[in-house]
């Protein structure tokens, strides 16, 4: 859940609700004796089970959570997650988990959904219902379309053009229909007339009265490279570099534990902010005028589990193996877990999701969270029907009983990246993202 969520979320959601499917995919007890690659193999494949077994029976698409809160059940899904959960379909055919074809087809059925779902110039809002495509609202006036939970969809179906390749009737449908939502969304129309910034939201009925103005640094570069990458309706390089790159908390420098943070919050915000923009786009030797965007995940990450082993509000259970704060759910609600916002709340997806830029320590992560939790939490697991559970507590003896699109998606993808690379192969070989980084005066090994 991005950070405008948790304004309007924060208070209200609380995750102690039961869980609406109870199906158990795969081994859900812990296992001392597993192999490191077993266990990322376990971890991959239980979390991707989120996406295929609890996926909407109609569309397909991804349920924004696992339990019912803020209200709503499970017809609700996530634009973005949907993204996410793409990527983690694609993982799934390439790993044989379920045959290609099976894949295709389901991609199929959704993209097939999403061309007859609700949308505003081609822009998606950011939940859908799951039967009817039509809005649900996320707030009172945010009930249109969300360009940034629309990038993180588009990042997934860019993946799953460029991975759908075979010249098979199935495989055809697919890529034109991707590619004709993909022509169709007109990125451009969020911007308002004599501004050079892209703005979060639109709405047929509140028009631009959410005004919220997307800039750095956080979790929406995505949304500018996709912006600037449109073949049709694209932004021009004006609106990132004077959008984008000019708020408040764009540029930093300062150095928290000895390592320097580039751009964004002091101590980097939650861990999010170095993972949904980068499921695809590939931050090896990415760089512009403004960062080293390898540096600046890796030192955020670092900087994260720094901050854990210092643990100054010595809340029990944080160490060198024990760190990862994001945005997730709490004992309390839903909150953006990060040093300046810190809970005793552990996120799993925070340091899985940093597999690639902090291997070692997102292992000896993964093997207290699989070994080290039921001693200290009375035999309690954090393993459930789809992998490892939202969130923990060792403070308050508390496990979440719920899972979130947006934290199980990233680990299937950014662990197949550290793994095998897959996603940002897929999503940096296509030409239109490359003609956009090149716009926007990016480099990268990628681009020729």
């Amino acid at each position: 859940m991005r950070l405008i969520a948790i304004l309007f979320l924060c208070m209200t959601i609380h995750s102690n609700a039961q869980i609406v499917n109870k199906k158990i995919t795969g081994n859900t007890l812990t296992n001392t004796s597993i192999s490191d690659s077993a266990l990322l193999e376990k971890v991959q494949r239980e979390s991707f089970s989120y996406f295929w077994e609890f996926a909407h029976p109609v569309s397909g698409l991804a349920r924004e959570r696992s339990n019912n809160a803020f209200g709503y059940g499970d017809e609700v899904v996530t634009t973005g997650g949907t993204g996410f959960g793409i990527m983690a379909i694609i993982v799934a055919a390439e790993r044989n988990w379920i045959s290609r074809d099976t894949a295709a087809k389901r991609l199929l059925k959704m993209v097939n959904f999403l061309r007859n779902a609700d949308h505003y110039h081609g822009i998606f809002p950011h939940w859908l219902h799951g039967a009817t495509g039509k809005t649900i609202p996320f707030s009172r006036k945010d009930d249109g379309a969300d360009i940034v939970e629309t990038a993180y969809l588009f990042q997934g179906l860019i993946c799953a053009k460029n991975y759908f390749t075979n010249n098979t009737p199935l495989e055809q449908e697919l890529r034109n229909k991707i590619s004709w939502t993909w022509n169709e969304a007109e990125w451009n129309a969020h911007i308002q007339p004599g501004k050079d910034v892209l703005y979060w939201h639109w709405s047929p009925n509140n028009e631009w009265s959410m005004n919220f103005a997307i800039g750095g640094w956080n979790e929406c570069l995505i949304a500018y490279l996709l912006a600037a990458s449109s073949p049709k309706y694209a932004i021009q390089p004006a609106v990132y570099h004077n959008g984008w790159t000019k708020s408040s908390f764009f540029k930093n420098g300062k150095s928290f534990y000895g390592i320097t943070l580039p751009l964004g919050f002091d101590y980097g915000g939650p861990l999010f902010f170095s993972q949904y923009s980068f499921l695809g786009l590939d931050p090896r030797g990415l760089k512009d005028r403004y960062a080293d965007y390898w540096e600046q995940n890796l030192n955020h990450t670092l900087i994260n589990r720094a901050y854990c082993i210092e643990n100054p509000k010595k809340f029990k259970g944080y160490s060198a193996n024990a760190w990862g704060l994001t945005a997730s759910d709490s004992y309390n609600g839903y909150a953006a877990h990060a040093p300046l916002e810190d809970l005793s709340v552990i996120s799993p997806t925070a340091a899985l999701s940093a597999f690639p830029y902090t291997p070692n320590y997102s292992m000896q992560a993964l093997r207290y969270f699989n070994d080290s939790i039921p001693l200290k939490m009375n035999g309690a697991s954090l393993w459930g029907p789809y992998g490892l559970k939202d969130a923990y507590s060792e403070t308050k003896n508390w496990i979440a009983n719920s899972y979130l699109a947006i934290d199980q998606g990233p680990i299937v993808v950014m662990l197949e990246n550290y793994r095998s690379g897959l996603l940002w192969k897929l999503f940096m070989q296509d030409k239109d993202i490359q003609k956009g980084l090149k716009k926007l005066d990016f480099s990268s090994p990628w681009l020729k």
